[in-house]
């Protein structure tokens, strides 16, 4: 199993368990508003609020919630929210990507870039990691009752790269311009993920003793829980000794 899916897997398990859910919300509500801005508080004519309702529901997010915040995006007086990146690296070159949304460029890197000084990495220009990742689409599948060899085939004639099964939930991941053609064909089948995104997934991993790589995780996890962060991507190797020691 891949590095990003196991890191995948453990934020999973957390979330599901601790404070960390109210930040999911958090995340998703922030998709909605910018999904209903782009294109109308109709789903049936926007894939992205489609999406966002869809991780909505695997995070089982209260259907009242989720509807006051579509009506309240659609809001024309609604505060618009700006997508922005940052690319930096952490201690021993491990590359660092930060996606946000914010009402507030000005305190979105603020905040970033004290993180980085915090935990002695360097924010850079961005589009300098461009060439370190690829753009993915990961859709995380609960197995519940589905045959995992037919399911496979499906998704294989869907586009799928890569299918993982670990802890009764399917990880698979498909070429960015065959996301959309992977969501159409899970509507088929009538089998609802939750979550799907597109990542940025690294070309390259790089192995890091424990201790050190301990400490680059808790900068990751102070980007992840700002509250303008969406998704944080690094290109440390999460090795078994790892992921135990994070457990």
């Amino acid at each position: 199993m891949s590095g990003h899916n196991k890191w995948s897997t453990i934020k999973r398990k957390k979330g599901a368990l601790d404070a960390k859910r109210s930040k999911m919300f958090s995340k998703i509500l922030k998709e909605v508003a910018v999904a209903v801005r782009e294109s109308g508080p109709d789903p049936d004519g926007n894939p992205r609020l489609r999406l966002a309702i869809a991780n909505a529901k695997g995070i089982n997010m209260p259907k009242d919630t989720l509807t006051r915040a579509i009506s309240k995006a659609a809001d024309k007086d609604a505060a618009a929210l700006t997508e922005t990146t940052y690319e930096g690296y952490a201690s021993h070159g491990i590359a660092i990507f930060v996606e946000a949304l914010t009402d507030n460029i000005q305190r979105t890197v603020s905040n970033v870039r004290s993180i980085f000084n915090k935990y002695n990495g360097n924010l850079g220009t961005n589009g300098s990691l461009s060439f370190i990742f690829d753009r993915k689409g990961v859709f995380t599948i609960p197995q519940g009752t589905i045959n995992a060899e037919e399911f496979e085939m499906e998704l294989i004639d869907a586009g799928a790269e890569d299918i993982q099964l670990e802890d009764g939930f399917f990880t698979v991941t498909t070429a960015m311009e065959d996301f959309g053609s992977m969501m159409k064909k899970l509507e088929e089948l009538k089998i609802e993920p939750e979550n799907a995104q597109l990542q940025r997934i690294p070309k390259e991993l790089s192995k890091i003793e424990v201790e050190t790589a301990k400490k680059i995780m808790k900068m990751v996890e102070a980007l992840e829980d700002d509250d303008d962060v969406q998704n944080v991507y690094h290109t440390m190797e999460l090795s078994e000794e790892l992921m135990e020691a994070l457990d």
